[in-house]
């Protein structure tokens, strides 16, 4: 690279643009947990007793029409330095994205569920993801919805993980287009959607020089699995956009 490139040798990488690299034998460490420190600080909750989750099982977040508004600007600086603090920590994408979708008019409930994961980013800083030596080059997804999760529209959202042998190196969630009225129909869009970023990622490793024979997404809702190998079904599924029906080219494939 130095012979195509101007570089300059400054040794092992340890830190860069907020990511904390440990590099040992066995493999790799990235936390963000300097960063996680001071956005606690930031925020003044460092003495704040801790939480076991970063978001409540049972309450759940809507628009909240009744409840005190409260500063806008504080809300977005919360949400936004957390959204930066999930490029290492796949546990609170999921909650932090649920309250992102309140920037425009947040309320206190909203306000009480961010400092709610800062308070569980206060515990937990320390997390991160290793990326072992001994591995091998197998590319596996994991596809899950929550099911009408958004109490304001009942649209749902899904949830999509990617490994490289044992290591995670892709993560999203999304709220889905469409209201479905059964976790089938739900479960079978998520999947779907995790099947693209699957060919994306198949695509990029081959100009890597990895070659990958038949992809597996792994799926707990039997039902969403029948519908992708059964077209005898399709008049069950006819209001399911067609674009999503791709995903039984693919399994035919």
């Amino acid at each position: 690279m130095s012979q195509e490139f101007e570089m300059s040798l400054v040794g092992e990488l340890s830190y860069f643009l907020g990511l904390q690299i440990r590099q040992l034998n066995d493999g790799i460490f990235i936390t963000q947990a300097k960063y996680a420190k001071n956005l606690v600080k930031k925020f003044g909750l460092e003495k704040a007793k801790h939480c076991d989750t970063p978001m409540s099982t049972t309450l759940k977040l809507s628009k909240d029409d009744s409840g005190k508004s409260v500063e806008q600007t504080l809300y977005r600086g919360m949400i936004g330095s957390l959204l930066y603090l999930t490029a290492s920590r796949p546990d609170i994408s999921f909650s932090v994205g649920v309250c992102a979708r309140y920037q425009a008019d947040p309320k206190e409930s909203h306000l009480s569920s961010v400092k709610r994961i800062i308070r569980y980013v206060n515990g937990t800083s320390n997390y991160g993801i290793w990326y072992f030596f001994d591995t091998n080059a197998s590319l596996v997804g994991f596809s899950d919805v929550n099911w009408a999760g958004n109490c304001d529209d009942r649209k749902s959202t899904s949830g999509n993980c990617f490994f490289l042998g044992n290591n995670l190196v892709s993560w999203f969630c999304k709220k889905q287009n469409s209201i479905f009225l059964s976790t089938t129909k739900a479960g079978y869009i998520a999947a779907g959607s995790g099947c693209t970023q699957l060919l994306w990622m198949k695509q990029m490793l081959v100009d890597y020089g990895f070659n990958q024979g038949t992809l597996t997404l792994f799926c707990d809702n039997m039902s969403a699995i029948n519908i992708s190998k059964n077209p005898v079904q399709h008049s069950r599924t006819k209001h399911i956009d067609i674009r999503h029906h791709f995903i039984r080219e693919l399994v035919e494939k």
